[in-house]
Formats: structure tokens, C-alpha cells, sequence
């Protein structure tokens, strides 16, 4: 497995733990987690935490404005595969000592709908989800590969043949890339999406489930 697929997969151990995943994302969790003993370790560590806040209110906790701090400074020096861990646990730990706000740090966000895609650039890897929005579609995508400094166009199309705009990225090679793109087209009236480069070329394509 690949560095951004792991990368994937650990984004989402805060929401394992809590039980807060559904499919297909829990059953993608659940085979990593059978493969990577990192991971696994990274659950065990946070599963008393979880534990822990199982009976904390979210709409009673007050974020305190000192978290990000205190985050900081627990993660302090460390580098490299544990970072992430680090910062997870350094997270939940801090929100837990501030007086429960670790609910805020690990709860779920938005439901994501994972989106299948059609790569057509060579040589580059991704993975996306799209949020529905009362203004629109939110489209959280991930991906390597695209070119370095190079600049893509994402449109979502919409169920009539048009295509809105969603904004632009900046390819950056063989770096993992992260953006979250905004269009004004409503859930119900968006059937895909489609990522050009800077010479119009097809990158990526993605097709929407009805709704």
C-alpha cells in the first residue's frame, strides 16, 4: 500500500474509534487496519480516549481557545510515520485536559459520499468525496501525481450538460495534495465532475449515483 493510501486510511481512525464510520469507508478501515500494524497500534492508543468521551455532549462543550496551543506543544519534536499518531493523540489528550472538547477535535464532520473516478493522466493517483451542501457541492479531493506547478480546473457537471465551476489547484508531482473545492450546483442536480489541465486535456472524470 501506497504512502497516500495510508495516508487515507489514517485519516479516519479518530472516527473508527468513536464508531462513527459507515461503508464503504468502514470496511476499507477494517482491512487496512488487518494489514498494518502501525495502525493498529494507533487504535489501541486511542480507544480508552474514545472510551473516554463516550458520554460527553457536544452541544454542551465550549472549545477552548488554547487548544491548538496545547496540541502544538505535545506534539513538539516529533517527525517522520509517527507524526500523525502524535497528532492525534496529542489532540484528543490536550481537548481532554481543557475539559472534554476531545469530542470536538475527533467528532465526525459533514457525511461524505465517496465518488468513484476515472483517471486519464498517467501516472496519477486520487481519491475523492463530495458533501452536500444547502449551497452546493463540496468536493474533498486527494490525490499525487499531477504535474508539479502545473494548474487543474474542476467543474461539476451538472444533470442538464452544464458544467459549473469548483475552482483550480496547483499540481504538485509526487507529493500528496489535499483541496476541497466548492460549487454552487445543489446535490440533486449534479451528476459529475471533471478536472482539466492548463491545456484543457481531461485529467480525471467522475460520474455521480443519482439521488
Amino acid at each position: 500500500m501506497n504512502d497516500f493510501v495510508h495516508q487515507r486510511r489514517t485519516d479516519l481512525l479518530g472516527a473508527y474509534v468513536l464508531d462513527h464510520l459507515a461503508e464503504p469507508e468502514l470496511t476499507a478501515v477494517r482491512d487496512h487496519l488487518d494489514a498494518c500494524a502501525d495502525c493498529r497500534r494507533t487504535v489501541a492508543e486511542l480507544t480508552p480516549v474514545a472510551r473516554a468521551l463516550s458520554g460527553v455532549n457536544a452541544d454542551d462543550v465550549t472549545v477552548p481557545a488554547h487548544l491548538e496551543e496545547l496540541v502544538v506543544r505535545r506534539v513538539g519534536a516529533h517527525r517522520g510515520r509517527r507524526l500523525r499518531r502524535s497528532l492525534l493523540l496529542a489532540a484528543a489528550a490536550a481537548a481532554v485536559i481543557a475539559g472534554g472538547a476531545a469530542w470536538w477535535y475527533l467528532r465526525p464532520t459533514a457525511p461524505l459520499e465517496p465518488v468513484a473516478l476515472v483517471l486519464q493522466a498517467p501516472g496519477v493517483t486520487a481519491e475523492a468525496s463530495l458533501v452536500p451542501h444547502t449551497w452546493g457541492v463540496e468536493i474533498k479531493l486527494d490525490g499525487q501525481g499531477f504535474v508539479s506547478g502545473q494548474t487543474y480546473r474542476v467543474a461539476v457537471t451538472g444533470t442538464d450538460g452544464s458544467e459549473v465551476s469548483a475552482g483550480s489547484f496547483i499540481g504538485t508531482g509526487e507529493n500528496p495534495m489535499r483541496c476541497n473545492l466548492n460549487s454552487s450546483v445543489l446535490r440533486a442536480n449534479a451528476s459529475g465532475l471533471v478536472v482539466r489541465d492548463a491545456a484543457g486535456t481531461v485529467a480525471l472524470t467522475s460520474t455521480f449515483p443519482r439521488r
